[in-house]
């Protein structure tokens, strides 16, 4: 598929009800997970292995078991399970080859080289799951990420959810120092009730080249001002960024329950509003 930049510019901030009636604004890319089976492979790729934080579960490509449409959702499921690593090296000391075995397996999507954003409205209605080690998120990564590595090319994480601490949504962004390249970053959390788990929730940025803000439903609970990353070009959160939706284990999430799995992070829709 064609790798797509979409430069968004947005007015301030708006709510999650007035898009519709806005006639300037449009919604310009989408998943609604229609149908049955795969996710579409034109709009999502996938990560695979063992691939950050020393989490505990292996993400694998493509497998129905652990990512699928289903009910108008996207289904990403994490097992227990006894899951092979193909790149095992016994004598490696690198976490992500010296473990034989997974004692997890999950999904995590991406868009990267398929679809990227700069600016914009983006919205995703999800339900996250609510077992004791869980940690699933909705986040974005610099498309720069291969040349300047992270945390250069920025991160936004949009929703990052833990099991251990079921009232609380988390919006983050990271970044490098501009002097040191030391990693930064700011963020809030939002306590609600009932827990997230109960149901699905709009989780949501506004994301112009002054600010990011960070919404639960139509509550607004975190602005972050972009100038913080520096006022020059090299500034990450002024650049395009690609789109992960992933179910982790353990890692930030804690010890894992494993009588509450398997569990499962819903996703209803994913959609980016801006102007074309």
């Amino acid at each position: 598929m064609k790798y797509l930049v979409l430069s968004l510019v947005l007015l301030s901030a708006f709510s999650t009800s007035s898009i519709a009636q806005d006639n300037h604004v449009k919604l310009l890319w989408s998943d609604e997970f229609d149908g049955h089976g795969l996710p579409d492979a034109d709009r999502w790729g996938y990560e695979q292995g063992f691939i950050r934080n020393k989490e505990a579960q292996y993400y694998t490509v493509a497998r129905k078991k652990n990512a699928r449409i289903r009910n108008g959702c996207l289904v990403i499921t994490a097992h227990k399970e006894k899951f092979r690593n193909p790149n095992y090296d016994p004598k490696s000391k690198d976490w992500k080859r010296n473990r034989e075995y997974a004692g997890y397996t999950s999904a995590s999507l991406t868009t990267q080289k398929k679809f990227s954003m700069r600016y914009g409205r983006i919205e995703v209605r999800a339900r996250v799951p609510d077992g004791l080690g869980t940690w699933p998120a909705i986040w974005l990564l610099g498309t720069d990420i291969p040349q300047v590595g992270w945390p250069r090319c920025g991160e936004i994480d949009i929703m990052e959810f833990l099991g251990r601490d079921s009232l609380k949504v988390y919006g983050t962004c990271h970044w490098a120092d501009t002097a040191t390249g030391k990693h930064r970053s700011d963020g809030k959390h939002i306590s609600v009730q009932p827990p997230p788990s109960a149901d699905f929730h709009v989780y949501a940025i506004d994301w112009t080249p002054e600010t990011i803000r960070f919404y639960y439903d139509d509550r607004m609970y975190f602005s972050f001002d972009i100038s913080q990353a520096g006022a020059g070009p090299d500034n990450p959160f002024r650049k395009p960024y690609y789109m992960i939706l992933n179910l982790a284990m353990g890692g930030w999430g804690g010890k894992i329950d494993d009588s509450s799995l398997p569990q499962k992070f819903l996703i209803d829709y994913v959609r980016v509003y801006g102007k074309e």
